[in-house]
């Protein structure tokens, strides 16, 4: 049997500590963030849309094919993350099974994505605000959000947890009962008369708009499952991670698969995807949420009030994601010299307090431009960070394809491995050819017409060149080459 060397460090140095995260996260933790990082505006919001675009049977079918994809993105994550536990996840992955240039981009692409949609979750929460305080100051509630969420992650890597635990919560909670209501409502138990599957045919439903309507479903589908990776991050800071990583990746894939299948399909029995209310759902108008439209028909007059309750926790529990997720990848962008070094330290809590500190900052000046200049400039920061979680995903399939070679290569028994993901390696490859699908179809539509949208190109996918300007250029300053598997680093380092 071969042996795997575990490194412990018995002298440590006197100033080591100050360098090192703690392991804080309980197991139900863990599970409320794969659920809660997954779990959001796309669901509650868009969900409508998708329905409109491609009819119910359009946007089950989309939806369930990117669950599959998560599943296994998920079980391949799980595999490494509990072999090799580490808060830099998939960015340490990528520099010891493929190319450092390839995690020096991927931590940095990270970051950047997290830190935007920290300005992204405080703005939509402020918005969110008005509907209750429509004359209050949309600064004041953005710079009140933003303090909660620095605090929370300020505290203690458990008083995240916990709030993202209770953030999560609210979410499930309110889809069971969404869920609940509209199964009594389809068979008549509540809200007059039966409703059964009539909507489910109505026009050309189910399947509405053909495949390439179904195409551009799939791809807002993708956006609503980003940030289920975040298990993989907090993997470096769990308890117990051999055990608590694979439970939280066995829960998540199963509960997510029911909370977005089911809720999905009681939407498209209860109303009929030519509704135009289904087009309205945003932030503005929460009032045609395909939630609050159920919730009304129901007879439920308080539903826009609930669901806007629940919707600013969702983008509460984004936000408080984001930030930990970006400043525990800045932290280990620095351990590994890939980020500058004074950002290593760490307070006597195990809190990476000047990567939180530079995190905070950047999500706050993206606000700040969001207000100024009619907000182009924040519009093209968030443009730039669309394709940052397909990137990642895409990073992931690619990790855990050569760490499984390199694991063989290097004469170990796959039986050792803590957690072993089952559809080697059809599941990695099937992950990455969907997300690249995804990639290069975000803005099909610019090459479609009769004259390409040079514009529309620019705006969909400055994401990319940017990433490859990341990968591309330190690859080049450093002269690095892509890592032979006999020589890819499997040491397990104990922090």
């Amino acid at each position: 049997m071969s042996h795997i060397p575990l490194h412990t460090s018995v002298n440590k140095e006197p100033d080591k500590e100050q360098y090192e995260l703690k392991r804080g996260l309980r197991a139900r933790h863990m599970s409320m963030i794969a659920i809660g990082g997954s779990i959001g505006t796309g669901l509650f919001l868009a969900s409508g849309s998708t329905i409109h675009s491609a009819g119910p049977g359009g946007a089950l079918v989309a939806y369930g094919l990117i669950c599959v994809m998560i599943y296994f993105l998920m079980t391949s994550l799980g595999e490494m993350a509990t072999f090799l536990p580490v808060s830099g996840s998939f960015s340490s992955y990528a520099s010891r099974f493929v190319d450092p240039a390839l995690g020096f981009a991927l931590g940095w692409n990270y970051w950047y994505n997290w830190a935007v949609t920290i300005a992204v979750e405080i703005s939509a929460a402020a918005l969110i605000m008005k509907f209750w305080l429509p004359e209050s100051s949309s600064l004041l509630w953005s710079s009140l959000f933003l303090a909660l969420l620095f605090v929370l992650n300020f505290l203690s890597v458990k008083a995240y947890g916990e709030g993202e635990y209770w953030f999560a919560l609210i979410k499930v909670i309110a889809i069971i009962c969404f869920i609940a209501i509209g199964l009594m409502m389809i068979v008549g138990i509540m809200g007059g008369e039966a409703v059964g599957f009539r909507n489910f045919t109505v026009g050309d439903a189910p399947f509405h708009g053909g495949f390439m309507a179904m195409i551009g479903v799939f791809m807002v589908a993708g956006f609503s499952f980003q940030g289920t990776e975040l298990v993989g991050v907090a993997a470096g800071e769990s308890e117990n991670p051999r055990v608590n990583v694979p439970r939280a990746i066995r829960q998540v894939f199963w509960r997510i698969l029911l909370f977005y299948i089911l809720s999905i399909a009681v939407i498209g029995l209860l109303i009929p995807y030519t509704d135009p209310n289904l087009m309205s759902g945003d932030l503005e108008n929460i009032a045609v949420s395909p939630f609050t439209l159920v919730y009304e028909r129901a007879g439920l007059a308080f539903a826009a009030s609930v669901m806007n309750a629940v919707i600013l926790t969702s983008v509460l529990s984004c936000g408080n994601s984001g930030m930990y997720a970006s400043a525990r990848m800045l932290w280990i962008l620095a351990m590994e010299g890939k980020a500058p070094r004074f950002l290593r330290k760490t307070n006597a809590r195990g809190i990476p307090t000047r990567a939180l500190y530079a995190t905070t900052a950047v999500g706050m000046l993206a606000f700040l431009a969001s207000l100024f200049g009619d907000g182009v400039v924040y519009m093209w920061l968030l443009n730039a960070s669309g394709m940052s979680g397909f990137i990642a995903w895409v990073g992931i399939a690619i990790c855990h394809y050569r760490f499984r070679k390199a694991y063989v290569a290097q004469g170990h028994d796959l039986n050792d491995l803590p957690y072993r993901a089952k559809a080697y390696p059809f599941g990695p490859v099937f992950a990455f050819i969907l997300c690249m699908v995804i990639i290069v179809g975000q803005n099909y539509t610019a090459f479609a017409g009769e004259t390409i949208d040079w514009n529309g190109i620019l705006v969909s996918y400055i994401g990319l060149p940017l990433f490859l300007l990341l990968w591309l250029g330190y690859k080049f300053v450093k002269k690095t080459k892509v890592i032979p598997l006999q020589e890819c680093n499997l040491t397990r380092d104990e922090h």
